[in-house]
């Protein structure tokens, strides 16, 4: 399978801004394509990863006009990490998503959130609702399969030994093959370069705060996800939203996925068949289902 790409894909400057408690954050910031004035997207990545997840979809958004975030949430990629590690959570994240906004001169924007992301979308539709002006929602619900949860909580943190990229490609493919089963060597050597940095010594080095497991262990994998079916309804109501689903995620079941089209049943959905937690959004039919989703918002 080809790596998907897009024109705008690398057209991006690097910006920072400074959280509510002075941490220094990283956003990748895509220009849009010339044409009618658009509201900007803000694209928030899942717990363990960082901007880079959003290269494709990004470009494509920028293509079709919109100015694109895609930022490192404290602890990831380029941001800081906290010296307090009982600030990473959802809704210290969101804060520092609303002074994103504030120093960036955005008054309301459409969130894309994946897994974590979307936690933080609806965490802050709770502390700014005016802010969020729609959604797209990529494999996480308000409450989520046990049995994933427990995946992604027993390697966050986890310490690793790696001494190369041939390595770091290995590490990549044993935590996330369930996710994508139709990857080959190339995809994962392209992932690891997402999900690792190159440390002091020149090894590969995972590129996040292995202290973002800290709250999780203090509360337990259960704290990851409380009960936000409150917010969940906040967010899609009147508001319009989109969710992705990996069509085999072991993170967001078929009942719940059903259970919050229920809820929700203007909300637009997409799946993506053969893909587990979390679809990366090059897939064409998330690429298709987004892009759709934007033409319908200002």
């Amino acid at each position: 399978m080809p790596a998907p790409t897009s024109p705008f894909a690398d057209r991006y400057v690097e910006r920072h801004w400074t959280s509510p408690d002075g941490l220094s954050l990283f956003a990748r910031d895509y220009a849009p394509a010339a044409g009618e004035a658009r509201l900007p997207v803000i694209a928030i990545h899942g717990l363990t990863r960082n901007s880079a997840d959003f290269g494709v979809i990004a470009g494509l958004m920028a293509q079709s006009g919109r100015r694109v975030l895609a930022v490192d949430v404290r602890g990831r990629g380029l941001s800081d990490r906290a010296p307090d590690p009982m600030t990473y959570r959802p809704d210290v994240y969101a804060g520092d998503m609303i002074a994103l906004m504030q120093q960036a001169g955005i008054e309301k924007a459409v969130f894309l959130g994946t897994s974590m992301g979307g936690l933080i979308t609806m965490a802050l539709t709770a502390l700014q609702p005016q802010a969020v002006a729609a959604a797209v929602i990529n494999d996480v619900g308000p409450e989520v399969a046990p049995e994933g949860l427990a995946r992604i909580a027993a390697y966050t943190g986890r310490k690793v030994e790696i001494t190369n990229w041939a390595d770091a490609a290995a590490y990549a493919r044993d935590i996330n093959a369930v996710a994508f089963p139709e990857y080959d060597g190339g995809d994962w050597d392209a992932f690891a370069r997402r999900i690792f940095r190159e440390g002091a010594d020149g090894r590969p080095v995972l590129n996040y705060d292995p202290d973002i497991s800290v709250p999780i262990k203090a509360a337990g994998a259960g704290a990851l996800v409380p009960d936000l079916w409150p917010a969940f309804k906040a967010l899609a109501d009147g508001r319009p939203t989109l969710l992705v689903r990996g069509g085999v995620s072991d993170l967001l079941s078929p009942e719940i996925a059903g259970r919050m089209r229920e809820t929700a049943p203007d909300m637009a959905y997409v799946e993506v068949p053969g893909i587990g937690h979390a679809p990366m959004l090059d897939e064409p039919e998330a690429r298709a289902g987004i892009l759709t989703f934007l033409a319908g918002v200002a």
